[in-house]
């Protein structure tokens, strides 16, 4: 198969696949950036916790001050381009899904008042997860200069486009060796992954930063809030430093498209044994339990907007 070639994409009210999908130029996503996304999976062809995207892509928009489609009409359109793959890649598929609502096009001008209206995006590709080796060694994450909320830089908890400053910390990561890079404010506390939110446990307390130090309000990172509260584990939401990560005895990353995953190494030093351990492999447990677990590959689920996907 081609590149991109399993890959379908939802532009203009068609669906298409990725080698027909067209942008113009003067579109302020392409030229500025000015645009917000969301990414999501799918479980039994459903995509996960859809209801809870689409808040925070309305948000984000707000933020940024640009108007997003109704919720029905994305919904319709995320199951619209998900069927067209499905046919054409087989119903027992799972896939990747990014949302994408942008400022629009208009003429050549910064002023956002020009946009036209709003264009929604929605992209599918078979799902593609992370090596099964990170969720059984753990993954290793590396400290970089770049920092999160710098005076300019879109809001963290704007999930823009405007993605520069994540791609730039990814780079520097994976040039030491890293899975993920971490990213500390300019006063020196950790805030998050560049694509991802973290969990420290110590002393049996898990700690995670705090929505307060504008970190983006991770999908997942609620989610698995909620299941700690289920399963009785205490969690602290507050600022802690890069030291406070190295003396960890555990620690794990969540995102939507890895769910749970757990660290061991910062830098050059192993967190606690080196290995994932009992807590992070609990809430690994219980976060797929809750909502990976597939309920039939013979009759999948089509409807997209459910808050309990599984």
């Amino acid at each position: 198969m081609a590149e991109h070639d399993d890959t379908f994409i939802f532009i203009d009210g068609a669906v298409v696949p990725a080698a027909e999908a067209r942008v113009p130029v003067l579109d302020r996503g392409f030229l500025y950036g000015d645009s917000v996304f969301e990414v999501t999976r799918t479980v039994d062809r459903a995509p996960l916790l859809l209801d809870e995207h689409l808040e925070r892509l309305e948000q984000s928009a707000a933020a940024v001050g640009h108007g997003v489609p109704p919720r029905a009409t994305i919904q319709a359109a995320c199951a619209k381009t998900i069927d067209r793959a499905a046919e054409k890649l087989g119903d027992d598929v799972e896939f990747y899904l990014r949302i994408i609502v942008t400022r629009g096009e208009g003429p050549l001008e910064l002023d956002p008042d020009v946009a036209l209206e709003p264009r929604l995006v929605v992209v599918a590709r078979p799902l593609r997860l992370p090596a099964s080796a990170l969720y059984e060694q753990g993954a290793a994450l590396c400290t970089v200069d770049e920092r999160r909320n710098a005076p300019g830089h879109v809001p963290a908890e704007v999930k823009s486009s405007n993605y520069l400053p994540s791609v730039l910390a990814l780079r520097a990561a994976k040039r030491r060796g890293g899975y993920e890079a971490l990213l500390c404010d300019l006063s020196g506390y950790v805030c998050e992954g560049a694509s991802s939110n973290l969990f420290v446990l110590r002393d049996g307390t898990l700690h995670t930063p705090p929505l307060s130090l504008h970190i983006l309000p991770g999908v997942t990172r609620a989610a698995v809030l909620g299941l700690c509260a289920q399963e009785g584990l205490h969690v602290v939401e507050s600022p802690f430093r890069v030291d406070f990560v190295h003396a960890a005895d555990e620690a794990f990353l969540t995102s939507s498209l890895r769910g749970v995953m757990p660290v061991t190494r910062l830098d050059d030093q192993s967190i606690g044994s080196g290995q994932p351990g009992p807590v992070t492999r609990l809430v690994m447990l219980r976060y797929a339990g809750r909502y990976l677990e597939r309920k039939s590959s013979a009759s999948p689920t089509r409807n997209s907007s459910s808050k309990s996907p599984t």
